[in-house]
């Protein structure tokens, strides 16, 4: 398994796009989605790594690419992994779900 493998293998529900690594989230309204993307927003800033955001009611689009590197690389996958921990920690409480 090479690298590329293994940071797949830990970001199961994200998908190719070109040169970037996406997932689709569902939360329980406008309010939650705010929330969310405020969060990502946080772990986004803290890793100086940005994804670019569809936001929506009830769901949040994420893209993650390195633009300076011109496509997909462990930063992309670092960040991908925190924000599936954010979601996992909203989806204790219910507030968001993976696509």
């Amino acid at each position: 398994m090479d690298s590329t493998d293994a940071e797949r293998s830990d970001t199961p529900e994200w998908h190719r796009e070109g040169d970037a690594i996406a997932r689709e989230f569902k939360t329980t309204g406008w309010p939650i989605t705010l929330m969310f993307v405020n969060a990502i927003g946080f772990a986004a800033e803290a890793a100086d790594h940005h994804p670019d955001l569809q936001v929506s009611w009830g769901k949040v689009r994420v893209s993650l690419s390195t633009h300076s590197s011109g496509g997909v690389t462990e930063k992309d996958f670092a960040l991908a992994r925190e924000i599936d921990r954010i979601a996992a920690a909203s989806a204790k409480k219910a507030l968001v779900r993976g696509a």
